[in-house]
């Protein structure tokens, strides 16, 4: 059982997420590979309950709405596939929309990450292998892969165990490491030697992060799958 939900976030606040946090459906979360990714939502269509002038609001993916197959998608099973379905805290919920709304409707759109500092390496694990729990990634937010890289060794990509947690079974105590991290959008950013030789398990490192320049997606409504959200 993992502390930090379904993308091993263990605190939102500490790590650079603040409390626009979401938990999203199966059908964004994505197995994990959405961990991170900000999005920026709008309630619409729904003048009941809508805020005046459709107030906007960016949360970033940090957990995983279970589905519920006892109860219909439009009556409980709010996360069941392939429903879109963000369930967020009940203050940024009333950013949106009034609190007796309960589920809105929305039009969403993926857009930048910006954080302050670098990007964060949280190194767990034990003699025979290494964790690291990826955080705080500015631009698209959301991590493809990651690579770890001891003194005097070629780099060694290491494999997705939860969320945004890595690890490799390759044995680097006592060096120095280095990451890779590539982004979901493709690009690449390495921090050389960030992790000293006398690190221990448990000790939270910050590297390099990507910038944030890049232009926000459109915004996605209609079509046939209904997209909305709710509160934690």
């Amino acid at each position: 059982m993992h502390a930090g939900g379904a993308c091993d976030f263990k605190d939102v606040v500490q790590e650079g997420y603040g409390m626009n946090t979401a938990a999203l459906s199966g059908a964004l979360f994505k197995e994990g590979e959405a961990c991170g990714a900000c999005f920026e939502l709008r309630c619409v269509d729904d003048p009941q309950w809508c805020k005046l002038g459709k107030p906007s609001l960016i949360i970033t993916a940090t957990d995983h709405c279970p589905p519920n197959p006892s109860q219909p998608s439009d009556n409980g099973g709010w996360c069941n596939p392939p429903r879109e379905h963000f369930d967020i805290a009940r203050p940024a919920f009333k950013t949106l929309a009034e609190e007796k709304g309960g589920i809105i409707p929305v039009e969403y759109r993926r857009v930048p990450c910006k954080k302050q500092g670098g990007i964060r390496f949280t190194i767990l694990g034990n003699p025979y292998f290494i964790e690291v729990i990826v955080t705080n990634v500015a631009g698209a937010g959301d991590v493809k892969s990651v690579m770890v890289k001891g003194d005097k060794v070629p780099w060694t990509r290491m494999e997705r165990d939860w969320g945004e947690t890595w690890k490799t079974g390759v044995h680097e105590l006592g060096k120095s490491l280095s990451f890779r991290v590539k982004a979901s959008d493709g690009r690449y950013m390495t921090s050389m030697h960030v992790v000293p030789s006398d690190w221990q398990f448990g000790q939270t490192f910050e590297g390099r992060n990507f910038k944030t320049g890049r232009r926000s997606r459109r915004f996605k409504s209609g079509g046939k799958r209904r997209k909305d959200v709710g509160q934690l």
